[in-house]
């Protein structure tokens, strides 16, 4: 009873076929096109990751070679916002992506007329770009004819894991989960549930935004003539944050993993409580139980990390590929001086600056590109452990788990291990978002009776221990942040 986990993420879809010994059997991935009409502005093409998920299933049925898959388990990008119509699935206009900093000055004027404290209160959130409400009231403010045949009802509004299941049920099903509806600026964390005063404050219409369902169990059903012929469930659905911490198993209170992708989150669960952080931090809905039992986290999210190495990669051309960077890297001690803050869609946690932008500093006329490349790693670690040292008092980290594409150098881990002073733990499978999906799609569908059983099928690759004085980690982590503040407020758009 395999189980077909679908990551659709910020530069492509991966398609995973996971076993019940919570293996990969299959593999498929799909890059699609990043759009940045303008400075700050980030878009992707909904049709496009639509052709990219069918692509990336395609491509690991094609390499599996055991029964067809159980259920489907979706797990997305969560921040970006999509319209499409709810007859023909077409949309009216491109997906405006989580990084896309489009909205501050709608956060800014929000901020001025006295709302976030409000907002903050319901949502656990904070007025930034960042999130799904200050996009739609953009696009409300921006494009009223757009926005008309949304308050009409021919438009419906979501996330990305909403679309998918729209596409994939030929628009039989609006739904989505709570760890993707929380991210949005419009869910109330207390209730469980959309909020009235904040879809009227957003001048958000209550009516085009999905069904909230819960993270597992009995969701939708694929429709064949759709979806490459597949009749198969859909019983999970986790914004992909919270999917990598379940993938980690991460299930009793103070778990906290770490996962490199485009940017890098840091999550920690908090049970049953809505644990508030005034240092930063989001509060948000981990995921929501069948039986209505909610999991809440503390999440620092850092909006560029892996996106720095993408920009070494194909920006400034100083490297053929990602995986060459710790190779790089490895031919010098240290940066020699040079510190890069990758401000390059502002900051998030703990900063939280739209106006920041990137900057390298320390340059020389010895500097080189190994230099740069260090340096780039460098902000990785530290970025980390920003978010980390703002992580309540009453649960100290022992060690941290962590996961996503870069993880896989071990360099960075060794850095990470060295700026926290703890251990930094990788497990076998460092594809764990797309794992998370599986295992909530499994649980749904019964290929798993418990997360205690889950919990059995986390495997341990490589411990790194933290080496080195903590006086010259410290030390290179303050230096830091002196860049840090020279980064701030840089762009006045």
């Amino acid at each position: 009873m395999s189980v077909l986990a679908i990551d659709a993420g910020t530069t492509g879809v991966t398609a995973l076929v996971v076993t019940p010994e919570g293996t990969l059997a299959a593999k498929g991935y799909q890059e699609f096109g990043q759009h940045f009409p303008k400075p700050g502005w980030v878009e992707h093409s909904p049709e496009e990751i639509w052709q990219a998920t069918l692509e990336a299933v395609r491509e690991a049925l094609d390499a599996y070679d055991g029964p067809p898959p159980q259920a489907i388990g979706i797990t997305n990008q969560r921040e970006t916002v999509l319209l499409w119509d709810k007859e023909t699935l077409g949309s009216p206009r491109r997906a405006i992506v989580w990084q896309d900093r489009r909205s501050a000055d709608i956060c800014r004027r929000m901020k001025e007329e006295g709302h976030e404290d409000r907002v903050s209160e319901l949502t656990g959130l904070r007025l930034d770009p960042y999130f799904s409400g200050t996009k739609l009231r953009w696009i409300a403010e921006h494009e009223p004819h757009t926005w008309a045949l949304v308050e009409d009802g021919r438009y419906a509004i979501g996330t990305v894991d909403s679309y998918l299941i729209a596409r994939m049920t030929r628009g039989t099903w609006h739904v989505t989960d709570v760890s993707n509806a929380c991210r949005t600026l419009l869910f109330d964390l207390a209730e469980g549930d959309w909020s009235d005063e904040l879809c009227e404050l957003f001048g958000v219409p209550r009516a085009a935004l999905p069904e909230i369902v819960p993270s597992w169990g009995e969701i939708a059903r694929t429709d064949p003539k759709a979806f490459l012929g597949l009749e198969l469930p859909i019983s999970g659905i986790l914004g992909d944050q919270q999917s990598a911490l379940f993938g980690q198993t991460c299930f009793e209170v103070g778990d906290t993993k770490c996962t490199y992708g485009t940017g890098s989150f840091v999550l920690t669960n908090t049970g049953s409580e809505v644990v508030r952080s005034d240092a930063g931090l989001l509060t948000s809905a981990a995921w929501k139980a069948p039986d209505g039992t909610m999991t809440y986290c503390l999440e620092g999210a850092i909006f560029v990390t892996g996106a720095a190495v993408q920009w070494l990669r194909d920006g400034l051309q100083i490297v053929g590929s990602a995986a060459e960077t710790e190779a790089i890297a490895a031919t010098v001690k240290t940066s020699d001086g040079v510190v890069f803050v990758p401000a390059l869609t502002g900051m998030g946690a703990p900063d939280w600056d739209p106006h920041a932008r990137g900057l390298i500093i320390g340059i020389t006329r010895g500097t080189t590109r190994a230099h740069i490349v260090r340096a780039t790693l460098d902000a990785i670690a530290y970025e980390v452990r920003d978010v980390i040292d703002t992580l309540p008092e009453e649960s100290p980290l022992t060690s941290l788990t962590v996961d996503g594409g870069a993880s896989a150098n071990d360099l960075l881990c060794q850095l990470q291990a060295d700026q926290l002073g703890v251990p930094v733990e990788r497990p076998s499978i460092v594809e764990t978002t797309g794992l998370g999906a599986a295992f909530a799609a499994g649980l749904g569908a019964g290929v798993w009776s418990s997360t205690d059983e889950l919990k059995q099928t986390w495997a341990l690759d490589r411990r790194f221990e933290p080496a080195g004085e903590r006086d010259a980690a410290d030390a290179a982590h303050s230096r830091w942040r002196d860049a840090v503040e020279r980064a701030k407020g840089w762009s006045t758009d």
